[in-house]
């Protein structure tokens, strides 16, 4: 393969922007290879399965000659689709990095598009769940935690219950009872 084929052959791959940057999509990858070696391979291998997480190792070549190897890592609980297509996910991840490594599509990047989508997804539900988490109301074993120091430092629970917006503990979101915390030598001298 000349440097001249693999630019011509990254020509015919149409990118997908996720999140302002452009990525190759596996399958524009192996189109793009088999347009120069219609007879190369493709070889995976399962390197690891147990425990519901799977890695594969992926060879991409040409007459014997490796031209790129690429490895990836899935767990069948990380997602919606991991659920019951762990292990095809991780194949065409590494599939694609392999081909990345080879040259295929690195005009963009060298991770994928599913890779980014997956990538984008696991941000937006981590962020779900950190919103989740913070909008959660306080346990009571917190709530006796916060009295017990109000009491101890000589804190107005009224007084402070009124700066945060609640009427008593038992509306305090976890994200109030972590800034109470931080700020917790200020909040106990404006609350007495």
């Amino acid at each position: 393969m000349t440097f001249e084929e693999l630019k011509k052959a990254n020509k015919t791959i149409v990118p997908v922007e996720i999140k302002g940057k452009k990525y190759a999509e596996v399958n524009q990858r192996i189109m793009a290879f088999r347009s120069i070696f219609p007879e190369g391979f493709i070889k995976t291998e399962i390197v690891s399965l147990a425990d519901n997480v799977v890695v594969i190792r992926a060879e991409v070549g040409n007459d014997g000659k490796v031209l790129g190897t690429g490895t990836a890592f899935e767990e069948q609980s990380s997602n919606y689709i991991n659920k019951t297509s762990y292990i095809e996910n991780c194949e065409t991840s590494a599939v694609g990095r392999a081909l990345g490594m080879a040259g295929f599509g690195t005009d963009c990047a060298v991770a994928s598009a599913e890779e980014m989508q997956g990538v984008a997804k696991t941000r937006e539900a981590d962020e779900k769940n950190v919103e989740f988490i913070q909008n959660a109301i306080i346990s009571e074993d917190k709530q006796m935690v916060l009295k017990k120091m109000c009491e101890t430092e000589g804190v107005d629970i009224k007084k402070l219950c009124e700066k945060c917006n609640i009427k008593d503990f038992s509306e305090m979101t976890e994200k109030v009872f972590q800034n109470i915390n931080a700020k917790w030598n200020k909040v106990k001298e404006s609350c007495k």
